[in-house]
């Protein structure tokens, strides 16, 4: 008989996804995460293959959560700025609130591994698309409601500004820079 996993992998999952947020890929040792789900070298091995199969879980987990987030966020009812305001502004708080100033495991990732990792770019890339697409959905309704010029597309302005608050938010007390750049957008629109 096969002996019972000692550790629920989709909690490990998360608990992984902290560490690599908090540490970097690259910083983030086996003996790290090995400390951090509180099992063993062989059963993290066992499990998940390897770190950076456990890490690319992490990405695609923490994506999925972000995304779905956001999505939620916009498809609220109510005025497309005012949607768009509560979305930026639920960013924005998540970061200032995070005292280790963490920003967004998928923008640090980007930074730290698209370039030589495909995988990593992809995951990031289809983070963005979902980004880019929630907005252009709603900047969409907003322009056939009339509260949106029907000559603009924002939607990637608006994906731009998510990435670069996501940046500044790493920055130890950002609050002002963060609603400037808030109250610009929306003024933008």
């Amino acid at each position: 008989m096969a002996r019972p996993k000692e550790f629920d992998p989709e909690i490990a999952v998360d608990q992984a996804m902290e560490v690599f947020w908090r540490k970097g890929y690259a910083a983030t040792t086996p003996q790290d995460l090995v400390d951090a789900l509180s099992i063993g070298k062989g059963s993290l091995y066992n499990a998940f293959g390897s770190k950076r199969e456990l890490f690319l879980r992490a990405l695609r987990r923490y994506r999925d959560t972000q995304t779905a987030a956001l999505v939620e966020t916009l498809d609220r009812p109510g005025p497309v700025k005012e949607r768009v305001r509560a979305a930026l502004t639920a960013i924005a708080e998540m970061d200032l609130a995070d005292p280790d100033h963490r920003g967004c495991l998928a923008m640090n990732s980007t930074a730290e591994l698209a370039r030589t990792d495909k995988e990593v770019a992809d995951l990031s890339r289809r983070m963005l698309d979902i980004t880019e697409d929630a907005f252009r959905s709603l900047i969409a309704e907003g322009q056939r409601t009339g509260e949106i010029s029907p000559a603009r597309d924002p939607a990637a302005l608006l994906a731009n500004t998510v990435a670069g608050m996501r940046i500044v938010g790493r920055v130890p007390e950002a609050r002002d820079r963060l609603t400037r750049i808030i109250d610009a957008t929306i003024d933008s629109l």
